[in-house]
């Protein structure tokens, strides 16, 4: 499945980029892709078929626009403290559809992903950021959410009814 191959490849440059410049900070620090980069996204990494391919060519010319999957953003790892955590096992075509919605839940459950104390509800800047995969409002970003956030976390953000915020830590993720 090509789903698979991409995440893995995506996830695994990430790796090899980090490891490459380590120690650091933040991916953040690492400039690749030009002097005024913030990060290595736009890099190229790798080959593909005499293709340079970076980190950024991955996610937004060939994993969003190809299968128009919000889960997609719960399966690529940024290597950041408030990126969803990367999963131990790599992707294949018989277990993509198990681990996509498995760990859109297990983001969700961790205040990183949602966050909600009193009526004050704080979601990852990943919402606001791909705002567009998300139903491209705030409605649409609630009800996502809700579909795979725990039950009670769930019921208090459709009671709420809004978000109030967003949160994002780009520390390393050692």
């Amino acid at each position: 499945m090509q789903l698979a191959y991409w995440i893995n490849l995506y996830n695994a440059l990430t790796i090899k980029v980090v490891l490459d410049h380590y120690p650091v900070a933040s991916i953040r620090d690492i400039r690749l892709g030009g002097l005024l980069s913030r990060g290595p996204w736009d890099g190229d990494l790798i080959e593909i078929e005499g293709e340079p391919i970076t980190l950024n060519a991955i996610e937004h010319e060939i994993l969003r626009p190809i299968w128009k999957d919000p889960r997609l953003h719960y399966a690529i790892n940024c290597a950041s403290v408030g990126c969803p955590n990367l999963h131990n096992r790599a992707f294949t075509a018989a277990n993509s559809e198990h681990l996509l919605p498995q760990l859109a839940k297990d983001y969700l459950s961790h205040p990183r992903g949602l966050k909600i104390e009193d009526d004050s509800v704080t979601v990852s800047s990943i919402f606001e950021w791909f705002a567009y995969d998300f139903g491209n409002s705030e409605d649409g970003i609630i009800k996502h959410i809700a579909a795979y956030a725990p039950t009670a976390k769930s019921e208090a953000l459709l009671r709420i009814g809004e978000i109030s915020g967003s949160h994002y830590d780009w520390s390393l993720n050692e």
